[in-house]
């Protein structure tokens, strides 16, 4: 028996808001997140600009002695977790424990916690680095944590596939529970990077955006001037459980997961395929698994990176998927105001697809000035846009050539 998966319940740690409401409505407002480092001293970097999390206290979720034995990437993610149970209203002793499962993964994990103890170890020596350290940096831990912290006992695993972390999380997780293998799943995705070392790297892979002075104007996709993403940190987390749990214990539903899709391009670890392939079959299989035509979909909650090559594929990769149809779609890139979360931005962005389809409101793409002849469909451009969205796919695609689509539509009994 297959069952249906809906999505009960939401939390956020973003650049533009820590909390569903806060972010949703920054979002549809077109606010930018993105500012000056603050966490580290870039004097000696090329790029001086990010989406960092502002305000945000780990003590406000969690007791002093835990939040210091948690890397800040696992303290977003139990963050952001507490709050997508509370939203769901999902109390752990009122359903079997032993059904609800955690899938959140790290594209990266604990880079922090390496940083901090590698500079320890070279200055201290080895009995000074802290017994912490595995446990802190491993990529796995977020699922774990929250494993630990909410008491779900069912599957209990994490994806890591670069960028598309978040998206594959939810996507593992929403076959787990329409297989009949879980009743409920705390997915999604959470990324802290905005560090020296994962600035020095994503700067000279010549990855990020040098528009150090117009840090808001700096991620623009698929605008013409677009030159690189800017980093962003956060958590996304859903709550998903089968139709007949969801529906026993009277919860809130907020939109239905219908399809996922996974491919691999085969082709760069950092280049997308030139030919939009990985891209356009992964469309097709969450579309097809979701029982849809292509016609069907309303809206694309684009990867969108502000990169010139991810844009100008992944744009090549929707009218490979979508034919004429691709003119008639809106799509949007919600890392014009978040910046990208790697392995969070999925978590976040099926989020942000859930809400376009429950508010009927698509967010913009901002910055978008220059229209590229290579990119030339409809980016919602600068402005939010009242819309009926009936069903929608949202588009992840990583380091390695990984690709994860899911697709979502609204409610209907």
């Amino acid at each position: 028996m297959s069952h249906r998966v809906v999505i009960t319940g939401m939390g956020v740690i973003t650049p533009i808001g820590n909390d569903v409401t806060t972010f949703w409505e920054n979002l549809v407002n077109g606010k930018s997140g993105v500012g000056y480092v603050t966490q580290f001293d870039t004097t000696d970097y090329s790029v001086k600009i990010a989406a960092e999390v502002k305000d945000f206290d780990p003590k406000d979720f969690m007791d002093r002695k835990e939040a210091r034995r948690m890397d800040r990437y696992t303290q977003f993610a139990i963050a952001a977790s507490k709050m997508a149970i509370e939203d769901a209203s999902l109390k752990m002793d009122e359903v079997d424990a032993t059904r609800v499962g955690v899938y959140i993964g790290s594209g990266i994990g604990g880079l922090g916690t390496f940083e901090q103890q590698h500079k320890t170890l070279l200055e201290k020596g080895p009995r000074r680095v802290s017994p912490f350290t595995i446990p802190m940096m491993i990529a796995n831990m977020a699922s774990g944590q929250v494993s630990i912290m909410s008491g779900a006992k069912g599957p209990n695993s994490s994806a890591i596939s670069a960028c598309a972390t978040g998206t594959h999380s939810i996507g593992d997780a929403f076959k787990i529970i329409q297989r009949g293998d879980a009743d409920a799943m705390i997915a999604g995705g959470a990324e802290a990077t905005i560090l020296p070392m994962g600035f020095a790297g994503f700067g000279n892979a010549h990855a990020l955006s040098t528009r150090n002075d117009d840090p808001q104007g700096a991620s623009r996709p698929f605008d013409k001037e677009r030159n690189g993403f800017v980093m962003g940190e956060g958590a996304g987390i859903v709550i998903l459980e089968s139709l007949e749990h969801a529906k026993a214990r009277g919860a809130n539903i907020v939109a239905e997961v219908v399809g996922y899709g996974m491919t691999g391009d085969a082709y760069h670890i950092t280049h997308p395929d030139p030919q939009g392939d990985g891209g356009t079959r992964c469309m097709l299989a969450a579309i097809n698994d979701a029982g849809l035509d292509p016609t069907e979909i309303d809206y694309i909650n684009a990867h969108g990176t502000s990169t010139e090559i991810n844009d100008k594929f992944e744009t090549m990769a929707v009218k490979k998927t979508f034919g004429d149809h691709a003119y008639r779609l809106a799509i949007s890139s919600n890392k014009s105001m978040i910046g990208h979360l790697l392995g969070a931005a999925g978590g976040v962005e099926a989020i942000a697809t859930a809400l376009t389809i429950r508010d009927g409101v698509i967010p913009p793409t901002i910055n978008y000035e220059f229209p590229d002849p290579d990119c030339d469909l409809d980016y919602v451009p600068n402005e939010a846009r009242k819309a009926k969205v009936r069903a929608a796919i949202s588009n992840s695609l990583g380091f390695g050539g990984h690709n994860a689509t899911l697709a979502l539509r609204a409610f209907e009994q």
